[in-house]
């Protein structure tokens, strides 16, 4: 122990005395090959070079190909769209009767309402659906299996804007178990 203790305090100090003496020295006085910083111990570890990358330091990383997040593979050729989100299940939610309740919301709050690909969700917009359109409310689908079933609910909704979404962080937050509902300033109510 006293032994790596030793040595940790020379290299520290070796370091300490090399950058010293390169620093005061201008590039003119330098010897030859002290123009650049020597790597004179690997001790291993991760590599650097996805930070580099990352604040584009060094011209790093500016071939072609190289994503910081993906290691050497390419970025997908295409964006990532809906159908990547795909089957879509909130595991804290599930269709059933929701319990209406005040909510403080501030003034200004876009009125949303949850909905899933089941029947119940599917009633409650055939009977809802006019009112949510006065009110500009955005349907957030909380459970569909695919991209056919969610195109069916948004003809079931006619016209009112749907976007699949997980449901369980705002379930959580509002103490929501079921859906349909919506949540408006006035509240939750289904």
């Amino acid at each position: 122990m006293k032994q790596s203790r030793c040595l940790s305090l020379l290299s520290v100090g070796a370091i300490a005395l090399l950058s010293t003496s390169t620093w005061a020295q201008t590039s003119a006085e330098r010897p030859p090959g002290l123009s650049q910083l020597t790597v004179i111990a690997d001790y291993g570890g991760e590599p650097a070079r996805p930070y580099y990358v990352a604040i584009k330091g060094a011209g790093v990383g500016e071939e072609e190909g190289y994503s910081p997040q993906l290691g050497g593979e390419a970025r997908p050729a295409r964006p990532f769209g809906e159908q990547d989100m795909l089957p879509l299940e909130s595991e804290q939610l599930t269709p059933g009767t929701v319990t209406p309740r005040q909510l403080d919301l501030p003034g200004g709050f876009t009125p949303v309402f949850l909905v899933g690909d089941d029947d119940l969700s599917r009633q409650w917009l055939a009977q809802r659906g006019d009112i949510l359109r006065e009110m500009n409310a955005v349907g957030l689908v909380v459970q569909v299996a695919d991209e056919p079933s969610l195109q069916a609910l948004r003809n079931a909704a006619q016209g009112l804007e749907l976007r699949p979404v997980s449901g369980d962080g705002l379930a959580e937050r509002l103490g929501l178990r079921h859906y349909p509902a919506l949540i408006s300033p006035r509240g939750i109510e289904q």
